[in-house]
């Protein structure tokens, strides 16, 4: 009898925790945001099998066509043409394969640099903690946008150099929350403990504190997503982002704005309708992974 019963309390455990696991994969899960990201992604993956035309070459004669599906558009550029006759279609394919590099990429990088000095100044303390502080606080007082165009200027554009200047203007945000997660660790028992071990600080930054901490990063970086593509898009738009013929959300929406008023509605919406859709799926990702991974907003 006391077997049966020591034997099924770990199967309830397993079930249970089964139980938990599903609920945190399908309860409120946000299935349109990520659709809308993996689509984009696959996109741009896949933007040279995909895209029915060069995004950079036009023809003259098929300045300003409207979509197919308005008098004097053609199957042949599904969502029209620009000013130098370009197919918007395609032009949007391969600038969801710059906004998805720029946006992922400078987001790693800005992580990794800011989880690293976070958990460096959370953990030693004294006066390395009050350099890194200092130096991040002087990071943040600088106006993102206008710091970033200011990078631009002095570099260049080129998308390397935008992922450069984002992951540079950004990573302030790691810094300061992540370090003050591991303040809040540090001084819990199993760091205690580790030290008693006679383990090296790098050791127990590496195995004990930086794994407590990947859950905030990811969130953060998330979240992160949609302001970088917007910040990207900003610069593309006033012209240090992207250099032309290139195509980028950003720059179509700065090719398009003189025909706004003449009626080329589709060279300003269709972008902005791209940004818009990533941007708002990266964030309703982030403020669902937020609310799953902190033990405080889920009444743990």
């Amino acid at each position: 009898m006391n077997g049966s019963a020591a034997h099924s309390r770990p199967v309830a455990a397993t079930l249970s925790f089964a139980g938990r696991l599903a609920a945190f994969r399908t309860e409120g899960f946000p299935h349109i945001p990520v659709l809308i990201i993996l689509t984009v992604v696959l996109v741009a993956i896949f933007a040279n099998v995909i895209a029915p035309h060069n995004p950079e070459v036009g023809v003259l004669g098929d300045r300003f066509r409207p979509p197919a599906w308005q008098v004097g558009g053609t199957l042949d550029h599904l969502l029209g043409t620009d000013h130098l006759g370009r197919d918007v279609l395609s032009r949007l394919i391969f600038g969801a394969r710059v906004s998805i590099i720029v946006g992922f990429t400078a987001v790693i990088f800005a992580g990794l640099l800011g989880t690293t000095l976070g958990i460096i100044s959370g953990y030693l303390g004294r006066w390395v903690d009050q350099v890194i502080m200092r130096i991040t606080d002087a990071w943040l007082a600088l106006p993102v946008l206008v710091f970033a165009i200011f990078l631009a200027a002095i570099v260049g554009p080129s998308v390397s150099n935008i992922i450069i200047i984002l992951a540079a203007v950004f990573w302030t945000r790691y810094a300061r929350i992540i370090r003050g997660e591991v303040l809040s660790i540090r001084e819990r028992d199993f760091v205690r403990l580790a030290v008693v071990a006679g383990c090296s600080k790098w050791t127990i930054m590496r195995r004990h504190i930086l794994p407590n901490v990947v859950n905030t990063a990811i969130v953060l970086g998330t979240l992160q997503l949609g302001v970088v593509i917007i910040a990207e898009a900003t610069l593309s738009f006033l012209g240090v982002g992207v250099p032309p013929p290139q195509p980028a959300w950003g720059l179509m929406l700065a090719d398009g704005k003189k025909g706004m008023m003449a009626g080329y509605w589709w060279l300003t919406v269709l972008p902005g309708s791209c940004i818009m859709l990533m941007v708002l799926s990266a964030n309703l990702l982030g403020d669902w992974l937020r609310v799953k991974l902190d033990p405080q907003l889920r009444q743990l």
